[in-house]
């Protein structure tokens, strides 16, 4: 199945493509999913003739590596991820300032998350974050669907809740960071601290609670709700909401690396993942986020942002390196350290 995917998309994006880059390269460090990357690396390399060197690594990994390679950067390019670890990226100069002609093509908030960072990185990809249940779990304990945050402090909960830990996973600092911004910062601790009773287990992924949920381990998962419709195409029976009373967004981003060594071949792939065509591979491997590029044909399984209630989220306070790890550490020390 995959294959006669690729080889379509091949096949549609052949002609799009100049076939000068022979012999060029391009190293991508890829933080989304596996098949993802696959097909991003296989299509690229296919209609261009460039050769893609891609390592596989979540958002957290990613900025890690590249801090620690700051002085002789080996990535060209940083592919998906959270938004808030690229921020800190720009914010510590490991990215480069690029203002594709692209940008009036792309929603307003992918714009604006090339503005707050200086035009060091864009918004790719958007998704919401709410809860995943097992339907057949929650029937068979005869619980009801939470709909709102507050629904999920309810007693008959308790040990039936997965989230990730913020330390690892970008999905979880969304999590807190929207709290925050719609409880004020005291209250959403007090909110955290009653979640904490409920939760079985922090995952160190962001996608290892819906997951779970999916599979019947736990009956309700915090995540990114698209994250959801994958794990239903593939028979388990999951399904998700956004909570009533608002929620956040992750805006998955694209970075260029400063002190880039194929800086020519890195600008034509990240014109190229701006496009319609290379942004409609991500339904294509099965995971479902909003793209950033208005004109680009959406899978009936990607959430309708009509329909759903967000927050104002500051993206630019919230992503910032002192800001994340401040709120991270008084995690740490107020709720993942009490008791169960």
């Amino acid at each position: 199945m995959r294959k006669s995917v690729v080889g379509a998309l091949v096949g549609i994006l052949g002609g799009l493509m100049s076939q000068g880059a022979a012999a060029q390269q391009v190293n991508i460090i890829c933080s989304v999913q596996a098949e993802w990357c696959n097909m991003i690396a296989t299509v690229y390399a296919k209609t261009t003739g460039t050769k893609v060197n891609m390592s596989l690594k979540g958002s957290g990994e990613s900025l890690a590596q590249l801090i620690a390679e700051k002085d002789n950067p080996k990535t060209d390019v940083w592919f998906g991820g959270t938004g808030d670890p690229h921020l800190q990226a720009a914010e510590q100069g490991l990215s480069l300032e690029y203002k594709s002609p692209s940008l009036a093509q792309l929603h307003l908030w992918a714009q604006q998350q090339a503005q707050q960072s200086g035009y060091k990185t864009v918004g790719i990809y958007s998704g919401p974050l709410g809860f995943g249940y097992n339907t057949e779990l929650l029937a068979k304990k005869k619980m009801a669907v939470p709909k709102t945050w507050a629904d999920l402090l309810k007693p008959e909960y308790k040990g039936d809740i997965q989230v990730a830990n913020p330390a690892s996973s970008g999905t979880a600092y969304t999590m807190i960071a929207t709290l925050v911004q719609l409880m004020g910062e005291d209250k959403a601790f007090d909110y955290l601290k009653g979640l904490h009773k409920n939760v079985s287990t922090y995952t160190r992924s962001g996608t290892g609670p819906i997951k779970a949920a999916a599979r019947g381990e736990t009956a309700i998962s915090i995540s990114f709700v698209h994250d959801g419709p994958g794990e239903k195409m593939q028979g388990f029976p999951i399904e998700t909401i956004t909570p009533t009373d608002g929620t956040g967004a992750e805006i998955g981003s694209m970075s260029l690396i400063k002190g880039a060594r194929n800086l020519d071949a890195a600008k034509k792939f990240y014109e190229w993942a701006l496009t319609p065509s290379a942004q409609e591979m991500g339904a294509a491997a099965k995971q479902f986020q909003l793209p950033s590029n208005k004109n680009a044909k959406l899978h009936p399984s990607i959430p309708d942002f009509k329909k759903i209630k967000f927050i104002n989220y500051d993206y630019a306070k919230y992503g910032a390196s002192t800001e994340r790890r401040r709120l991270i550490t008084r995690w740490e020390k107020e709720v993942n350290s009490l008791p169960k």
